[in-house]
């Protein structure tokens, strides 16, 4: 038995990268009956045959995974949103953020355009007073890519961004097959550039990069919820005031007396902004129930 990560998935069989070479597998019939599905990312052991199929027989236990796109063990997510054509939304933005945080992915946030509008500069004041690596890009000149590109050495690394924050020209400055072969692709298929395929990770930079594409805002929101009671624990800059509310296990953190969060809020210490994409995301699940998440 070898072990290795998962890189590739297609068509029930599986790609296996290992310190020898690269493996094509299948995994074994116990998978399919216990209903787990191989996901790239994954840390495998495989058998490797000289006269019969190489196979997947364990598959190791996971750091975290996504349901769209399927990856496993991802280390961070570069959040890619643009300060014009089109302006971020900080719903959208602080939701994917959230879910990231759930996931235990470190989210990276990467503002791009700013040579557009200078309104970067709130939302980079915003995200690193919340505690959040905040990078600065302009595609046209090159700047921010090369920061971007020293994150990724030793990381699995997936990005998400809506179409036209520059996402792809970000990915092809770091490294060109990140979004070329997905534009070949779309043209054989007679499809749009975010055309449905299989995710794939690459070697980049010291570390690997998932190559997801049209993996977006939108997947998240459609594939990952939240309860209520983890919610506050997926805006970090709430967590040193959690345990100083007064009434800690029954607080919604919205505008309860005594709330320590709200008080932070009020005093400057906590955006407003960001409060209240807390406060849309909470009330969208405060009525759902646990076992209707099953």
């Amino acid at each position: 038995m070898v072990e290795g990560r998962l890189m590739k998935g297609i068509g029930g069989f599986y790609y296996v990268e290992t310190a020898e070479s690269v493996y094509e597998c299948k995994a074994r019939g116990i998978f399919r009956k216990k209903k787990i599905t191989p996901l790239v990312g994954d840390i495998v052991s495989i058998s490797i045959h000289e006269k019969a199929e190489n196979t997947i027989d364990e598959i190791k236990e996971r750091k975290n995974c996504l349901i769209r796109p399927p990856l496993a063990n991802i280390d961070q997510l570069f959040v890619v949103s643009s300060v014009a054509n089109p302006a971020i939304n900080m719903s959208v933005l602080d939701r994917v953020i959230a879910i990231a945080e759930y996931k235990n992915i470190e989210p990276v946030i990467v503002i791009t355009k700013i040579d557009l509008d200078d309104s970067y500069k709130k939302y980079y004041d915003i995200y690193t007073k919340a505690g959040f690596k905040v990078i600065l890009c302009d595609n046209k000149n090159g700047v921010g890519c090369e920061e971007v590109k020293a994150l990724l050495k030793d990381k699995v690394s997936a990005f998400t961004g809506n179409t036209g924050v520059g996402k792809s020209s970000l990915l092809n400055a770091i490294d060109s097959r990140l979004s070329i072969e997905t534009g070949e692709t779309s043209k054989k298929l007679g499809r749009g550039k975010h055309t449905t395929r299989h995710c794939e990770l690459y070697k980049v930079a010291g570390g690997y990069v998932a190559d997801t594409p049209g993996f977006s805002s939108v997947d998240f929101e459609r594939c990952e919820k939240i309860m209520k009671t983890d919610l506050p624990y997926c805006f970090r800059e709430f967590e040193p005031y959690l345990a100083d509310c007064k009434f800690q296990t029954n607080c919604a953190h919205i505008n309860d007396k005594g709330c320590a969060v709200v008080d932070a809020v009020h005093n400057g210490i906590i955006s407003a902004e960001r409060h209240n994409s807390y406060i849309e995301l909470y009330n969208e699940v405060k009525d759902i129930k646990e076992w209707e998440m099953k």
